[in-house]
């Protein structure tokens, strides 16, 4: 099983398969390198290399207690483009994994990276503030610290089988097998870990992470999205980039990567090969 080791003693889990232009995916909470499976299997076979790890705490990566923050995310992950010496990498991330990427690339720089892809992501800010009137107010995250403390596996288990995938929505197609892989990836993973990570992905502020990003990105989100709101995300972040580019979708859920695999990864191939 492939692994190394951070700085901080933290053992972390990837996937690395093909071979060609390396494509590096950041996953979202509070999952793992397995919710990018369609894309890996799409694009190893378009003659790219994918790359995907299990976050800190997340997956088969070391359950540590600390580093559970942006910061560490984005050092982790540039421990991992280290550890395989990649160039010329894109790199994409769903959800709180938009924000590693987004902090990755302000916090360590740009060199060896040619692109990235925002999906659904946490930029610039999911918390209400002064500042930030279009969030959610904060009493909405504690909420789900306080369930996830509660009991795990059953909020888990709600939050997939409802506004995750949009399962929730009238006439919705609901797929018991992606309900329970959600649940299975999250129950893999540290309760401290998500706990934690909970208040990384939601209060953490990329505004100036933003602004620094220079290379060509994609950023992906759709108007229904019920886990990181449209209005206080992708377009705002779209602005925010240097040379960003929005693609709004309607009616997709948060989860479009597995509900939307056919679309999203068409359009991926689109910006990578333009």
């Amino acid at each position: 099983m492939p692994t190394f080791l951070t700085n901080d003693g933290v053992e972390i889990y990837y996937k690395d398969w093909g071979s060609g232009q390396p494509i590096v995916f950041s996953h979202g909470w509070p999952l793992s390198s397995d919710d990018w499976d369609a894309q890996l299997l799409f694009f190893v076979n378009q003659g790219y290399r994918v790359i995907a790890h299990d976050r800190r705490g997340h997956g088969r990566s070391t359950q540590t207690g600390s580093g559970h923050d942006m910061d560490h995310y984005a050092d982790d992950l540039s421990a991992l483009t280290a550890h395989l010496d990649l160039k010329n990498a894109i790199h994409v991330g769903h959800s709180t994994g938009g924000g590693e990427v987004t902090r990755y690339l302000a916090r360590h720089g740009e060199g060896g990276v040619a692109k990235a892809a925002l999906i659904s992501a946490v930029p610039p800010l999911m918390v209400k503030t002064a500042a930030n009137p279009l969030g959610l107010p904060k009493e909405v995250f504690d909420g789900f610290q306080a369930q996830l403390a509660a009991n795990r596996s059953q909020f888990y288990r709600d939050v997939a089988s409802g506004p995750f995938y949009g399962f929730n929505r009238p006439g919705a197609k609901v797929s018991e097998a992606s309900i329970h892989n959600w649940w299975r990836q999250g129950m893999m993973g540290g309760a401290k870990a998500h706990y934690d990570g909970i208040v990384a992905f939601s209060q953490t502020d990329f505004t100036e992470d933003l602004k620094k990003i220079t290379i060509p990105v994609l950023v992906m989100h759709s108007e229904d999205d019920q886990i990181v709101p449209y209005v206080a995300a992708g377009p705002l972040s779209a602005k925010l980039l240097k040379n960003g580019r929005l693609k709004t979708y309607k009616g997709f859920p948060h989860g479009m990567p597995t509900t939307e695999a056919e679309t999203i990864n068409r359009d991926l191939l689109t910006f990578f090969k333009s």
